[in-house]
């Protein structure tokens, strides 16, 4: 299922509707993110096309007429594929592809594609596998209509629909098979994360290609894979760095999107798990981009669905030496307090970000003392789950814990030692 990286770039048309209830400049920004998605997957788009029609044609997608009028376009300037911004059925699929004589994929197919083509560890390669077969399931019908153009109609109709059939139960197979692996990729970060609750953690969302990369290597001195494009990264990569003599676990996490696929949020369960095992989370956000505000959204939606909502949160605006309007800053400012504005790639304002993050982990995180008798080794045990235990001092039947929790965590603790009175 993983694809290698190809050498020559295809040419693309990429489509496009606005219906009655669309705004025709988000309609138009959401094709320019395309345009970058096609780019990053190795697709020049030579035509963007928007269709403006009262609502999808469940047939052609943009309608038949305009269909028709763009293969004559595909056909006169030799272009490779068609790349559509929504989703598509698998009728609109073959239709299209019948007209053009094409491929066509959409907006999820290209993700796909370009996850595909960046996944460089197992587990990666494991949830964009399982996100392709997941995708490709309910379109199996079009993989098979080379037998009808090889064969003719009559007679071939019942071979095709059982090849069709048996590789259905070829994918699920494989499906079943991909998601017992990710299950025990989730059990195996449990029992690290058990390991990481002595640390304070950090985890770096952000809309895709907001800098969470460069920020990750100039906090951790890494060397993690940053590009200008869509979806650089892939893989959820943790570091333990030393935050004011103390130890901190920072981690890099894979970029939202927009109109991300649900089967592929899901596949990335196991390392958007990250995120919500932390304790603080740098939301980074592109102030240079013109859809800012929007992009700030889709992650604060997809952070929700993870239950990540409640996490402490400082809203990083990257990229402010690409910022000509100076005004952005002080409106930024003002409407998210608490917010900070740097430059990961120029090491801008880097120190008040670091000052933000130690005022939350001071605020956040208590030093307390608690004496336990020595046959109560249960509770010292939660005592490790839940806290940082910084000194055991043992007595004749006793043992002195000295610990670091957030309050939370105290506050357990609390009720834990009360309820076993």
């Amino acid at each position: 299922m993983i694809q290698t990286a190809r050498k020559i770039k295809e040419r693309a048309m990429l489509i496009a509707l606005q219906t009655r209830q669309a705004n025709r400049e988000l309609v138009e920004e959401h094709l320019s993110e395309l345009e970058e998605l096609a780019d990053t997957a190795g697709a020049d788009a030579i035509f963007k096309i928007i269709q403006s029609k009262a609502s999808i044609d469940p047939a052609f997608y943009i309608g038949k007429g305009k269909a028709e009028e763009l293969a004559q376009l595909v056909e006169l300037n030799e272009i490779d594929l068609v790349i559509s911004d929504d989703d598509l059925t698998p009728v609109q699929v073959r239709n299209l592809e019948r007209l053009f004589n094409r491929k066509i994929i959409d907006r999820s197919g290209l993700i796909l594609d370009i996850f595909a083509l960046r996944a460089k560890t197992k587990e990666a390669k494991t949830q964009v596998e399982l996100a392709q077969l997941e995708y490709m399931l309910p379109r199996l019908t079009r993989a098979w209509t080379h037998l009808s153009k090889q064969y003719g109609g009559i007679g071939t109709k019942g071979p095709g629909e059982t090849q069709i059939e048996t590789d259905r139960r070829m994918i699920r197979t494989r499906i079943s098979h991909l998601k017992e692996k990710l299950k025990n990729i989730e059990s195996q970060r449990e029992t690290q994360s058990k390991g990481r609750k002595d640390f304070v953690r950090i985890s770096i969302a952000g809309y895709t290609n907001a800098g969470k990369s460069t920020l990750f290597n100039l906090l951790t001195k890494a060397d993690v894979f940053a590009e200008d494009k869509l979806f650089a990264t892939l893989d959820s990569t943790t570091r333990t760095i030393n935050f004011n003599k103390e130890k901190i676990l920072i981690s890099d996490t894979v970029g939202f999107i927009r109109k991300l696929p649900a089967h592929l949020v899901a596949s990335f369960k196991s390392t958007l798990n990250e995120v919500r095992d932390s304790d603080i989370i740098l939301h980074m956000i592109d102030l240079s981009h013109p859809y800012y505000e929007d992009h700030l959204k889709v992650v604060e939606e997809t952070l929700k669905e993870f239950g990540s909502e409640h996490k402490k949160e400082i809203k990083v605006f990257n990229k402010v030496d690409a910022i000509e309007d100076k005004s952005k800053i002080e409106y930024v400012r003002n409407k998210f307090p608490g917010s900070v504005v740097i430059s990961a790639q120029k090491g801008i304002n880097i120190s008040a970000l670091i000052k933000a993050i130690e005022k939350i982990i001071k605020d956040e995180f208590v030093e307390e003392e608690l004496t336990l008798g020595i046959e109560q080794t249960k509770l010292a045990s939660q005592i490790h789950d839940l806290a940082e235990v910084i000194s055991v001092k043992y007595n004749h039947d006793t043992v002195l814990f000295k610990f670091r929790a957030n309050k939370e965590n105290s506050k357990k603790i609390k009720k834990l030692i009360v309820s076993d009175h």
